[in-house]
């Protein structure tokens, strides 16, 4: 059988004398739709943080497409198709959405001068932002910021997205919208690891799902197992 996508081995990550990651393992399979859930602070950003690299484990094995990059930059990484979004986006403010795209493709190796503005077209299209190419981020809505964080993260053309909380702060039909849009890309072959507290939609998009709770994995299953879980059920409502 080939070898998972991403291999996360016994990581360990701490800030002084807390300890954010106990001896975390989880595994993402090619072309899965991977959910990773957890209360507030149970160490889900720091997780995907360690695997993209903006962090660094202090103890365990981080394997991508079965090579070990727990010590590889993040420019790195991305290079070899780990990117990600972040929580609350963040564009070049002084450039415009289309602007914002050119960066990316330069910067993960995969524009050339003579086809740069073909592929930044076609990323608006896939995202629906062609008609906002020439705003700046100020005139975008938040779901348009989003999209656009989006679309940064697929300028990079990952084997790997992790959508880090893409939904946060959106109506339901916008939510729906993100949805159908990461469904998208995962039909076109892409993994995604989605980090989320809307529930309805982790269920929806999830195949599998990992639940954190203090920095500890405590349940791996299907979406129907994992709301049918104690350990859950108790990490989320108490005693």
């Amino acid at each position: 059988m080939a070898a998972p996508l991403l291999e996360v081995n016994g990581v360990v990550k701490r800030f002084g004398g807390f300890t954010a990651l106990n001896r975390v393992t989880i595994q993402v399979e090619a072309g899965e739709r991977f959910g990773l859930i957890g209360p507030n602070g149970s160490g889900k950003t720091t997780l995907i943080n360690c695997v993209a690299g903006s962090l660094y484990a202090d103890e365990g094995r981080i394997l991508f497409e079965g090579r070990d990059v727990t010590t590889l930059p993040p420019h790195r990484r991305t290079r070899l198709g780990i990117a990600r979004t972040f929580q609350i986006p963040k564009p070049f403010a002084s450039m415009t959405v289309r602007e914002n795209l050119g960066i990316p493709l330069e910067y993960a190796g995969h524009a050339r001068a003579s086809d740069e503005d073909a592929q930044v077209a076609e990323l608006l299209r896939e995202i629906g932002l062609e008609a906002k190419a020439h705003l700046r981020p100020a005139g975008l809505t938040q779901i348009e910021m989003r999209k656009l964080e989006l679309a940064r993260a697929m300028a990079a053309r990952p084997k790997l997205l992790i959508s880090d909380e893409a939904m946060a702060g959106l109506s339901s039909g916008e939510v729906d919208d993100i949805l159908a849009i990461l469904l998208r890309l995962n039909a076109q072959g892409i993994t995604i690891i989605m980090i989320e507290h809307i529930m309805r939609a982790v269920m929806r998009f999830s195949q599998r799902i990992v639940v954190l709770d203090a920095g500890e994995r405590i349940a791996e299953g299907t979406p129907d197992q994992i709301v049918r879980n104690p350990a859950v059920e108790k990490a989320y409502l108490g005693e």
